[in-house]
């Protein structure tokens, strides 16, 4: 951990009982993960607005929908198509 063996975290942790006494240290340790969860929480806030933000710009855009053109857009084309089939028969016969 860190490049540090265990006889040098020994001694930082002898320090740290010496400066702060066997009292203080449950309380250090509890704010200590206080502090740990307070950053966790806030980081996994910040993962839940990007991904809500992603997820509106996909709605937006229907990402993941396929563009179909709807039925009476379709029917306009296939209509103009037999009337040139009809024109092009009619000058063939003529």
């Amino acid at each position: 951990m860190f490049g540090i063996g265990t006889p040098e975290l020994l001694v930082i942790l002898f320090a740290i009982l010496l400066l702060f006494g066997g009292n203080k240290l449950p309380e250090l340790a509890r704010g200590l993960g206080r502090g740990m969860r307070e950053f966790k929480d806030a980081s996994d806030g910040v993962k839940r607005e990007f991904q809500r933000n992603i997820d509106s710009i996909n709605d937006d855009l229907d990402v993941d929908k396929p563009s179909v053109p709807s039925p009476s857009y379709a029917a306009q084309f296939d209509k103009s198509e037999d009337v040139n089939t009809n024109k092009e028969q009619s000058t063939i016969n003529s």
